[in-house]
Protein backbone atom coordinates (compact mmCIF):
# COMPACT_ATOMS: atom_id res chain seq x y z
CA UNK A 1 0.00 0.00 0.00
CA UNK A 2 1.34 3.22 -0.83
CA UNK A 3 1.63 5.79 2.14
CA UNK A 4 1.27 8.96 -0.35
CA UNK A 5 -2.47 10.29 -0.57
CA UNK A 6 -3.53 11.02 -4.57
CA UNK A 7 -6.03 13.32 -5.81
CA UNK A 8 -9.34 10.95 -5.87
CA UNK A 9 -12.12 11.92 -8.40
CA UNK A 10 -15.39 10.05 -7.90
CA UNK A 11 -18.20 11.24 -10.47
CA UNK A 12 -21.75 10.12 -9.81
CA UNK A 13 -22.86 6.57 -10.50
CA UNK A 14 -18.48 5.61 -10.23
CA UNK A 15 -17.39 3.55 -7.19
CA UNK A 16 -17.43 0.20 -5.98
CA UNK A 17 -20.56 -0.26 -4.60
CA UNK A 18 -21.90 -3.15 -2.36
CA UNK A 19 -24.98 -4.47 -0.53
CA UNK A 20 -24.69 -5.23 3.16
CA UNK A 21 -27.62 -5.77 5.76
CA UNK A 22 -30.14 -4.05 3.37
CA UNK A 23 -28.25 -0.97 2.71
CA UNK A 24 -26.26 0.07 -0.25
CA UNK A 25 -22.86 1.54 0.19
CA UNK A 26 -20.17 3.15 -2.51
CA UNK A 27 -16.85 3.46 -1.77
CA UNK A 28 -15.24 7.10 -2.71
CA UNK A 29 -12.09 7.22 -0.90
CA UNK A 30 -9.86 4.12 0.21
CA UNK A 31 -7.27 3.58 2.63
CA UNK A 32 -4.43 3.03 -0.26
CA UNK A 33 -5.60 6.21 -2.01
CA UNK A 34 -5.91 8.73 1.03
CA UNK A 35 -2.27 7.55 2.24
CA UNK A 36 -3.64 5.61 4.95
CA UNK A 37 -5.41 8.29 6.62
CA UNK A 38 -9.06 7.75 6.38
CA UNK A 39 -11.72 5.69 4.16
CA UNK A 40 -14.88 7.31 2.86
CA UNK A 41 -18.45 5.74 1.61
CA UNK A 42 -22.11 7.26 0.77
CA UNK A 43 -24.86 4.85 2.09
CA UNK A 44 -28.19 4.33 0.55
CA UNK A 45 -30.25 3.23 3.70
CA UNK A 46 -34.04 2.66 2.56
CA UNK A 47 -37.23 2.82 4.98
CA UNK A 48 -36.16 -0.34 7.85
CA UNK A 49 -32.49 0.02 6.90
CA UNK A 50 -29.68 -0.59 9.08
CA UNK A 51 -26.92 -2.29 10.63
CA UNK A 52 -27.57 -4.23 13.99
CA UNK A 53 -26.25 -2.84 17.20
CA UNK A 54 -22.47 -2.70 16.93
CA UNK A 55 -18.61 -1.42 18.50
CA UNK A 56 -15.71 -0.47 16.20
CA UNK A 57 -13.33 -1.15 18.76
CA UNK A 58 -10.47 0.21 15.81
CA UNK A 59 -12.10 3.19 14.05
CA UNK A 60 -13.62 6.52 14.81
CA UNK A 61 -16.67 7.19 12.26
CA UNK A 62 -18.60 9.96 11.90
CA UNK A 63 -21.65 10.47 9.41
CA UNK A 64 -23.07 13.38 7.72
CA UNK A 65 -27.04 12.64 6.34
CA UNK A 66 -27.46 14.47 2.91
CA UNK A 67 -30.71 13.57 2.23
CA UNK A 68 -33.55 12.17 4.31
CA UNK A 69 -33.84 11.37 8.10
CA UNK A 70 -31.72 8.67 10.04
CA UNK A 71 -31.96 7.38 13.74
CA UNK A 72 -28.57 6.93 15.31
CA UNK A 73 -28.62 4.98 18.82
CA UNK A 74 -25.45 6.37 20.38
CA UNK A 75 -24.30 4.94 23.43
CA UNK A 76 -27.59 4.74 25.02
CA UNK A 77 -28.91 8.30 23.03
CA UNK A 78 -30.89 8.44 20.26
CA UNK A 79 -30.43 10.79 17.88
CA UNK A 80 -32.83 11.56 14.76
CA UNK A 81 -30.31 13.72 12.16
CA UNK A 82 -32.14 14.88 9.17
CA UNK A 83 -30.56 16.18 6.35
CA UNK A 84 -27.29 18.66 6.92
CA UNK A 85 -26.93 16.63 10.22
CA UNK A 86 -23.39 15.63 11.50
CA UNK A 87 -22.75 12.61 13.98
CA UNK A 88 -19.29 11.77 15.72
CA UNK A 89 -19.01 8.09 16.91
CA UNK A 90 -15.84 7.20 18.60
CA UNK A 91 -14.59 4.24 18.62
CA UNK A 92 -15.72 1.94 21.95
CA UNK A 93 -19.30 3.30 21.63
CA UNK A 94 -21.82 0.86 21.09
CA UNK A 95 -24.27 2.51 18.25
CA UNK A 96 -26.55 1.46 15.32
CA UNK A 97 -28.61 3.21 12.85
CA UNK A 98 -31.80 3.19 11.15
CA UNK A 99 -34.00 4.75 8.31
CA UNK A 100 -37.42 4.77 10.39
CA UNK A 101 -38.88 7.38 8.34
CA UNK A 102 -41.07 6.17 4.59
CA UNK A 103 -38.46 7.42 2.30
CA UNK A 104 -34.78 6.40 1.41
CA UNK A 105 -32.03 8.61 3.32
CA UNK A 106 -28.14 9.40 2.03
CA UNK A 107 -24.96 9.78 4.05
CA UNK A 108 -21.56 9.94 3.83
CA UNK A 109 -19.72 8.44 6.24
CA UNK A 110 -16.43 8.71 7.25
CA UNK A 111 -14.19 5.77 9.05
CA UNK A 112 -10.23 6.77 11.05
CA UNK A 113 -8.42 4.92 10.49
CA UNK A 114 -9.51 3.65 7.50
CA UNK A 115 -10.12 -0.08 6.53
CA UNK A 116 -13.93 -0.18 6.07
CA UNK A 117 -13.67 -0.75 2.72
CA UNK A 118 -11.81 -3.88 3.29
CA UNK A 119 -14.86 -5.30 5.69
CA UNK A 120 -17.41 -4.14 2.93
CA UNK A 121 -15.49 -5.85 0.48
CA UNK A 122 -15.11 -9.13 2.51
CA UNK A 123 -19.20 -9.40 4.40
CA UNK A 124 -21.11 -7.51 1.59
CA UNK A 125 -22.37 -8.46 -2.22
CA UNK A 126 -20.99 -6.46 -4.72
CA UNK A 127 -23.91 -4.67 -7.14
CA UNK A 128 -23.33 -3.47 -10.50
CA UNK A 129 -24.42 0.57 -8.59
CA UNK A 130 -25.08 2.82 -6.09
CA UNK A 131 -28.54 2.74 -7.50
CA UNK A 132 -29.24 -1.02 -7.48
CA UNK A 133 -31.21 -2.26 -5.31
CA UNK A 134 -30.70 -4.04 -2.17
CA UNK A 135 -29.98 -7.33 -2.17
CA UNK A 136 -31.81 -9.88 0.54
CA UNK A 137 -30.76 -10.27 3.77
CA UNK A 138 -30.07 -13.75 4.04
CA UNK A 139 -29.21 -16.06 7.04
CA UNK A 140 -26.05 -16.82 5.66
CA UNK A 141 -25.39 -12.98 5.61
CA UNK A 142 -25.93 -12.90 9.26
CA UNK A 143 -23.22 -15.75 9.44
CA UNK A 144 -20.68 -13.80 7.46
CA UNK A 145 -21.09 -10.86 9.28
CA UNK A 146 -20.79 -12.35 12.60
CA UNK A 147 -17.97 -14.58 11.79
CA UNK A 148 -15.76 -11.67 10.25
CA UNK A 149 -16.46 -8.94 11.81
CA UNK A 150 -14.11 -9.54 15.02
CA UNK A 151 -11.43 -9.81 12.51
CA UNK A 152 -11.80 -5.94 11.90
CA UNK A 153 -12.32 -5.58 15.59
CA UNK A 154 -16.01 -4.93 14.96
CA UNK A 155 -18.52 -6.18 17.92
CA UNK A 156 -22.07 -7.30 16.71
CA UNK A 157 -23.87 -6.67 19.58
CA UNK A 158 -27.79 -8.56 20.13
CA UNK A 159 -30.33 -6.46 19.18
CA UNK A 160 -32.39 -4.07 21.75
CA UNK A 161 -35.52 -5.84 23.24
Amino acid sequence: MSTAAQVIRVQPGEGPAYSAVGDVYRILATGAQTGGAYTLCEARVLPGGGPPPHIHHREDESFFVIQGEITFQLGGEKVVAKAGSFIQGPRGIPHAFKNESSAPARMLIHVVPPGFENFLADVATPVPSFDSPPTPVTPADIQKLLAVAPGYGIEILPPPH
